[in-house]
């Protein structure tokens, strides 16, 4: 799921990286073939009638079920919209389904079944609980001839040309009235392929609106009429042999969700598998071996020099885990050779994907909704991201170093971000989740949202050590309790709880998204984009960072000839480079420490931090509303006033403070946002709640008083000049917002 994010040929696309094993001297006999050979069986009879756009597939008899096959089906886009908001891109793949062909009378209904629930009983059982749960007919099939033994042939381009990935839907998120348009959809018939495990094909579906709002009208041509070009797999269901893995929530992983009807009364329904690909060692037995099919990813060859070589190199760490669970080379990757398909399912992705502005990479995939196995993992990296790396960059140390490989070079910088970026994405594929409080432990995880560790040399910062270079002890640990292997007659289950508690004793932490996301949560050390130990020390550095930084900034923050307008861009980043910072330790006040913890563990139990704690927290949290923090230096006011013409650019417009009126830079609107930031972290409701809980609780601890107290006497009474006074009539605006807040508690308002 996540993350951030260019020119020089070094990486050929034949190129096998492998933790130091040289490539092969003949790759293209490793590499999947990229059309069939015509002497080998196919998944199913197929022929494409490319006059009448027909997809004529021959399905076998029907079973005892009524059932003519089940597969795997799975989608991605070929083309995407290139949004930020609207998430449809190239490269990203859709839910995957169980998909059944059931004859009835003239016409063979295509079903999504619903494998979520189920009963592992007899076989009356089985029927039973299939029957109580839904399925959904996606399509009609005409049958087009019929053999004497039940086989039928049917067209599938009813099926191509439905909205399986609900693309209306994710349009109509920021727009309305998108409807997929079947008169302008239609299947491409050159694009079908068939292989012996699956068949992969293609449609042009056009999705038509009369008002699709801003942000589609400004990308597309037409915005009245979106094309997109998808992809659709069908695969032929998994070979039995895999080993599911139980979910437990200290591992770190994905999971799959199920509910068992046929478990022991007193056992729970509710079952969860932890999402992997197979991995089968050669010798079961050995400590280490080589295995039976390696997992590969392919770097996308659409990826320019030099991103694409570092995104090789940093997604390959992960095999220095996979070795140190004792697979040899069982983790490689590869750059897409040309003419293969990064649609195609056989192909595990890093695709690179450019928006019209800046936004999120997420890593997938396909997976079995029956057992969690991985299928084909799937990677959308942003492109936009690198950039804004190296503008950030920019803003702390300039452009003087830039492309000479020194310690302050942004573009050096920006690909070490890019390595880490590559290997957390593909990560997710793999089937680990975040984990926010590795960084509080010594960048112990890629998982982790990593901010770039800043040093300072008295007034001069140092980017020398900004992203770690491989994979962390977290990491290993998640690849060993995933993919590890106990000895013969050992219960897989059973060793994997093992090793979770044996992490637990270690003191490896683990927390994830659901408590660290946002700003107002209450776990101290679950937080994105923070280095350390998420300290009051930490929030004074990163101050005293961006002190420095607004010291020296100005027009060496950017290139020559560059308008100097772009230098109210680059002074967003850097006005606003303590927010994460803020929010980290904004969640020790009325914050309680605890983990995710199993009945009988060896983790410690709950506990409210401290006064201490929290005396300190606020303490550094105050320090951010300081005028001196928020004030605008008049000469650097003045040089951010620089007048800008030409077309206007959403990637710029998103990422400037409004102005006083044309290009007239207004500072306070400056000092008013930064204020928020730590306002908005202070007051939010359920920190108010907690704050009047522990208090009433214990009298010893910190309550909402407290911290009305201190905004009275250190920002409300402080009238020194334009800044203090806009500091304390946004502190008063956001006490009163607070208090009418539907989430606040009548007894928190009233306080």
């Amino acid at each position: 799921m996540t993350s951030t994010h260019h020119l020089h040929r070094a990486l050929g696309a034949s190129l096998l990286l492998t933790a130091g094993v040289a490539a092969p001297a003949s790759l293209a006999q490793r590499t999947v073939p990229a059309v069939a050979p015509a002497a080998t069986q196919t998944l199913l009879p197929l022929k494409v009638e490319r006059d009448s756009g027909k997809v004529l597939v021959t399905l076998p008899a029907p079973d005892s079920d009524g059932v003519s096959g089940r597969f795997l089906y799975a989608t991605a886009l070929k083309t995407g919209l290139g949004s930020a908001p609207i998430r449809i891109d190239h490269g990203m793949v859709g839910d995957t389904q169980l998909l059944a062909f059931r004859r009835l009378g003239k016409k063979v209904a295509v079903v999504f079944e619903n494998p979520r629930y189920r009963s592992s009983g007899d076989a009356l059982e089985q029927s039973g609980a299939r029957a109580d749960f839904p399925f959904s007919t996606i399509a009609l099939l005409d049958v087009t001839a019929a053999a004497p033994d039940g086989a039928v042939t049917v067209d599938l381009a009813p099926l191509l040309l439905c909205d399986t990935m609900r693309l209306a839907d994710k349009l109509n998120a920021e727009a309305r009235g998108f409807k997929l348009i079947g008169s302008l959809s239609a299947v491409d018939p050159d694009s079908v392929k068939v292989f012996p495990d699956n068949i992969e094909m293609e449609a042009v579906q056009t999705y038509a609106s009369d008002t699709p709002g801003k942000e589609v009208d400004m990308i597309a041509p037409d915005g009245r009429q979106v094309s997109f070009t998808v992809h659709h797999s069908l695969v032929r269901l998994p070979a039995p042999g895999f080993v599911p893995r139980r979910f437990d929530i200290r591992s770190g992983t994905f999971a799959t969700p199920v509910y068992e009807f046929n478990t022991p009364l007193g056992a729970p329904v509710f079952q969860q598998y932890a999402n992997h690909f197979r991995l089968e060692k050669l010798d079961p037995g050995a400590a280490r071996s080589r295995v039976r099919k390696p997992i590969v990813f392919y770097i996308d060859n659409k990826a320019p020099e030099p991103i694409r070589t570092a995104l090789a190199e940093g997604v390959a760490w992960w095999n220095q885990a996979f070795d140190a669970a004792g697979y040899i080379d069982a983790f490689q990757v590869r750059v897409l050779p040309a003419g293969a398909d990064p649609q195609d399912v056989r192909y595990n992705m890093v695709n690179w994907n450019e928006r019209q502005t800046r936004s999120w990479s997420y890593g997938g995939g396909v997976i079995d909704p029956r057992t969690g196995e991985i299928i084909k993992g799937n990677v959308v990296l942003e492109g936009l991201r690198l950039r804004q790396d190296i503008w950030i960059f920019e803003g702390l140390v300039g452009t003087a170093e830039e492309n000479k490989g020194t310690a302050n070079d942004p573009v050096r910088v920006a690909l070490a971000r890019i390595r880490q970026l590559g290997a957390h994405e593909v990560g997710h594929a793999l089937g680990f989740a975040h984990n926010f409080a590795a960084s509080t432990q010594g960048r112990t995880s890629v998982m982790d949202y990593p901010f770039a560790k800043i040093a300072l040399n008295g007034d001069a910062i140092d980017l020398g050590d900004a992203y770690a270079s491989g994979i962390g002890t977290w990491d290993k640990f998640t690849v060993d309790w995933l993919y590890g292997q106990p000895a013969a007659g050992t219960d897989p289950d059973l060793a994997a709880t093992a090793k979770a508690d044996a992490a637990q004793r270690a003191g490896l932490r683990y927390l994830t998204d659901i408590d660290g996301r946002d700003s107002s949560l209450a776990v101290p050390g679950d937080s994105m984009w923070t280095e350390g130990t998420d300290s009051p020390a930490d929030l004074d550095h990163v101050m005293a960072v961006r002190r420095v930084a607004l010291a020296r900034f100005g027009p060496g923050v950017l290139h020559a000839g560059a308008p100097l307008a772009d230098l109210r861009r680059s002074f967003v980043p850097v006005w606003l480079f303590h927010r994460y910072a803020v929010a980290a330790i904004g969640k020790t006040l009325g914050g309680v420490h605890y983990s995710y913890a199993t009945v009988g563990d060896s983790a410690a139990p709950p506990a409210r931090a401290t006064a201490a704690e929290q005396g300190a927290a606020l303490d550094a949290l105050m320090a951010t509303l300081a005028p001196a923090a928020l004030t605008v230096p008049p000469a650097l006011a003045l040089t951010l006033s620089s007048g800008v013409n030409g077309n206007p650019d959403p990637q710029y417009d998103s990422e400037v403070f409004a102005t006083a009126g044309g290009a007239v830079f207004d500072p306070l609107v400056a000092t008013d946002v930064a204020a928020q930031v730590t306002l908005e972290t202070l007051l939010a409701p359920s920190r108010l709640t907690r704050l009047y809980l522990q208090h009433a609780a214990d009298p010893a601890l910190p309550g909402v008083e407290t911290l009305l107290d201190r905004l009275d006497r250190d920002v409300v009474a402080r009238h020194d000049d334009v800044v203090a006074q806009r500091i304390a009539l946004r502190t008063l605006l956001a006490i009163a917002a607070a208090a009418r807040a539907t989430a606040t508690g009548t007894d928190v308002a009233l306080r």
